[in-house]
């Protein structure tokens, strides 16, 4: 659900109140969401792990991904409607495919090669058959996959590293994972400010003076707080594959709202292809759980 909001309502940022910062706002949503950690540290909700230059140093390389995948979504949502971003993402199951073969050599039945081929022609049909369609909007939210991926695979990986850099080596608990991967993405995400010059005339920008736009901007960092502790928290507990799982299902509602919402101009084709790439992407992790039982022991 929290997902789904904050793509719609980025792209009610980037679509209606044409704000051009966006590494920016990205910035602002990184350090609303420190600051939250902090307030639920205060009222004792739950404590904080403690900085220190190891834990720095084994969580920075998902930072960096971290800030890349936002970045590159924000890059994508500017220039591709809604419907075929949501098809678009389901390409991360693929690389989620690969770098289970690649990492833990996971392999799979024929069946997910089937549903992998489904989407991927629903792509090229999407994409011919797209009014709007952008070579660099594709080509980012293609880039943005490849992030997602290495994301939800590396997080995977860290969660089981981290503990022997915590002060009582026991495992990090999740409010302290989303306090590391806001608060260290924030130089990253000013350093992508200056690079971009964003600060040269950002105060002349009439969407910062909209009530309507500071109450979405907030909203929509708070959404990307509760995104950042819920996929910790579902990723540490789980695998990537269940992750991408739970990922289908909110394509489908993306698609279905921002088409509706935002008045894209589509076709028929165009919408029979986002169809078959939203039932292709959500089959894909049942078949893939499905292989991946087949070929456990029985017990």
């Amino acid at each position: 659900v929290c997902s789904a909001a904050l793509t719609l309502l980025n792209k009610k940022v980037l679509a209606h109140y044409d704000f051009t910062a966006v590494h920016a706002l990205l910035c602002f949503h990184c350090a609303l969401a420190v600051f939250l950690v902090r307030c639920c540290s205060i009222l004792g909700w739950a404590e904080v792990e403690p900085l220190s230059w190891e834990l720095i140093r084994i969580w920075m390389p998902v930072n960096i991904i971290f800030v890349a995948m936002l970045a590159t979504n924000f890059y994508a949502l500017q220039l591709v409607g809604v419907g075929m971003v949501s098809v678009l993402k389901n390409v991360s199951n693929l690389f989620i495919i690969v770098g289970d073969y690649v990492i833990f050599s996971r392999t799979y039945s024929w069946h997910v090669w089937v549903c992998l081929f489904l989407m991927c022609g629903s792509i090229v049909a999407g994409g011919v058959t797209d009014i709007n369609f952008s070579w660099s909007g594709y080509t980012w939210q293609m880039i943005n996959n490849v992030f997602t991926a290495g994301y939800a695979l590396y997080l995977s990986r860290v969660t089981e590293r981290v503990s022997s850099a915590t002060h009582d080596h026991k495992p990090l608990n999740q409010l302290s994972m989303v306090y590391y991967n806001n608060m260290l993405s924030v130089p990253l995400t000013l350093v992508l400010v200056l690079v971009r010059a964003e600060f040269l005339g950002f105060w002349d920008q009439k969407a910062l003076y909209d009530p309507a736009f500071q109450a979405i901007a907030v909203l929509s960092g708070v959404m990307g707080f509760l995104i950042s502790f819920t996929s910790i928290w579902f990723v540490s507990l789980t695998t990537a594959t269940f992750y991408s799982l739970v990922g289908s299902f909110n394509k489908v509602v993306v698609a279905a709202v921002g088409i509706w919402w935002f008045g894209e101009p589509t076709e028929f084709h165009n919408l029979a292809s986002i169809a078959a790439g939203l039932i292709a992407g959500m089959l894909l992790p049942f078949v893939k759980i499905r292989s991946t039982q087949s070929r456990s022991p029985k017990g």
